[in-house]
């Protein structure tokens, strides 16, 4: 398993106080895959630029396709270019490549807003792991699940993630608030188009 599916299956967590958006996760997902990327040796940073690192393929498939979508050619991507482009409908991804692996079951009970479909986390040694990071409090994905919204005891807690995986983890939370004010923008909009053709 991976940061990325660790992360998914903590967002489905019905405990969660804020149901997390699927956009806010897909950001946060391709955050979570470009620190596996650059602790397996496949990806690092050049200031805020990603470089494609010279490691073998990772075996998990999703985690390879993010390395396959690296760029190589300089100048090389800004970590927030990537987040955008690889997060495109990555939470959508994630639970069909769940789904496939059964470590997803359909769920009887409250709609997910990040899925089409009501599912939950089987009971596997995957969901197990990630249940126990999250109850550890491991640093890396608990300062992920913070920047959509997921709480936990500790995670306003100092914490030495290294400096590659601070720039990832800051621009994960640059993105999530990036699309927040989009949404903001967007209603506001929205309530002005709509009092318009309502009239006085």
């Amino acid at each position: 398993m991976t940061t990325a599916k660790d992360l998914f299956i903590t967002a489905m967590n019905p405990k969660a106080e804020h149901p997390v958006g699927q956009g806010d996760l897909s950001l946060a997902l391709a955050g979570a895959e470009l620190i596996d990327l650059i602790g397996a040796g496949a990806a690092g940073l050049d200031g805020d630029r990603i470089v494609a690192g010279g490691s073998p393929e990772p075996e998990d498939r999703l985690l390879a396709e993010a390395a396959a979508a690296l760029t190589r050619q300089e100048p090389h991507e800004p970590i927030d270019d990537w987040l955008w482009r690889r997060g495109r409908d990555l939470a959508a991804a994630y639970q069909a490549a769940l789904e496939s692996d059964g470590e997803l079951n359909p769920k009887r009970g409250r709609r997910l807003s990040f899925g089409a479909e009501r599912v939950e986390a089987a009971n596997t040694p995957a969901r197990r792991r990630a249940a126990a990071r999250w109850e550890e409090r491991e640093p890396v994905l608990t300062a992920l699940a913070s920047a959509v919204g997921i709480e936990s005891e500790g995670s306003d807690e100092e914490t030495d993630l290294g400096d590659e995986v601070t720039v990832v983890v800051a621009g994960v939370h640059d993105a999530v608030m990036e699309l927040e004010a989009v949404r903001q923008r967007r209603s506001i909009e929205n309530a002005a188009f709509a009092n318009v053709w309502r009239g006085p």
